[in-house]
């Protein structure tokens, strides 16, 4: 089975933001599978307030999509830059989600391999006086 070790980043470089957004993703798609994967999905804004956001969405075996929209603020900044698919090669429910690079390759895997991985660019900025890190939203069929 694949599985990546927990990546520890500086107290400088992250103040948990990248390690909750693998989390958040991962409560998404474990125990799913991802069958294609869309790009320029609007979802509702974070908050009730706030703008919609347009983002990349893996889209599941139930119909879901989880949304990653990029984010931008002032020197902070998380974007998704690529995404690699294995679709044809691993049909397999997803274990678990992982990175490596500092956060910069995201892994969603299977017990063959990973399924997906997402390339990954991101700076905290001035640590931490402004926001970074995907914004993660689910879409219902």
């Amino acid at each position: 089975m694949t599985t990546y070790p927990v990546e520890e980043l500086g107290p400088d470089d992250d103040d948990g933001t990248m390690v909750e957004n693998v989390e958040t993703l991962a409560g998404h798609v474990v125990g799913r599978r991802v069958v294609d994967v869309e790009k320029g999905v609007s979802t509702p804004g974070r908050y009730e307030w706030s703008s919609p956001t347009v983002g990349t969405a893996l889209v599941l075996d139930n119909g879901k999509r989880v949304v990653l929209a990029d984010t931008d603020d002032c020197c902070a900044y998380t974007e998704l830059q690529d995404v690699i698919l294995n679709l044809d090669r691993i049909e397999h429910v997803i274990t678990g989600v992982g990175t490596t690079d500092g956060y910069s390759v995201w892994h969603i895997y299977a017990d063959l391999g990973d399924v997906v991985e997402l390339k990954v660019g991101w700076s905290s900025g001035n640590p931490f006086y402004y926001g970074y890190g995907f914004d993660i939203a689910v879409v219902d069929a």
